[in-house]
């Protein structure tokens, strides 16, 4: 989506973040081109969550702004039909050396757009951002799932809520020198955090460190040494 972030919106504007680089920097950019902006956090149950919730509530500190609302917190428990899966159990994390593909959640996409979708009907709230990059394998992050996921539930409710994915054709590298100047340190990547830090090691730890060599920007990640 080149024209994002849009010169002159005049509608509020819902933004799924979970404290990653992506989301997080997608959330910059919109607080500053948007009346009003909303972030949304979809609490799964997965074992990473109550790190990464610390640290995005430090990145939303870091760009606090009227314009920036406070964060809505959304539950869809997972946890009673992914049983003993890795992201549940912590144990088994796919580390560096795996694809991409180890670390596919069955229908995270699905979680993760279903609540905040309803919320933005039942709050007037047109238009809901999310992150995925144009590298992004999966099944359930191709252009095909979110329109017709948006749509489905936009004719359940008998309303227009679209979804906007404004770094679709982008890779990492692209994303984050966009995000030059913001407090990246706060935010979070890690499938194993060990005392509240990256664990360094996993397969996300393994991504953050080599988009941040790719951008030739230093990385302000603290990294667990234990």
């Amino acid at each position: 989506m080149s024209s994002w972030p849009p010169h002159h919106a005049n509608r509020p504007l819902a933004v799924l973040v979970s404290g990653g680089l992506d989301s997080a920097i997608l959330l910059a950019e919109a607080v500053r081109a948007y009346p009003r902006v909303y972030p949304l956090y979809v609490r799964t149950g997965l074992h990473w969550e109550t790190v990464e919730r610390e640290y995005l509530q430090r990145f939303l500190h870091s760009i606090r702004c009227p314009v920036l609302q406070p964060l809505v917190v959304l539950d869809q428990p997972i946890g009673d039909v992914y049983g003993r899966h890795w992201s549940i159990s912590g144990e088994g994390v796919p580390n560096a050396d795996t694809p991409d593909e180890a670390v596919f959640l069955p229908g995270r996409n699905v979680l993760l757009l279903a609540k905040p979708l309803l919320w933005c009907h039942l709050n007037s709230v047109p238009e809901i951002a999310t992150a995925p990059l144009g590298t992004n394998p999966f099944p359930d992050a191709t252009p095909a799932f979110y329109d017709n996921f948006a749509a489905i539930v936009s004719s359940a409710l008998g309303g227009q809520v679209r979804v906007l994915r404004p770094y679709a054709e982008l890779h990492k590298v692209d994303v984050l020198r966009r995000g030059r100047g913001l407090r990246l340190e706060f935010t979070f990547s890690c499938l194993r955090p060990h005392r509240g830090r990256h664990c360094g090691t996993c397969n996300k730890c393994a991504e953050r460190q080599a988009g941040f060599r790719e951008a030739q920007m230093i990385d302000p990640t603290e990294y667990d040494e234990s």
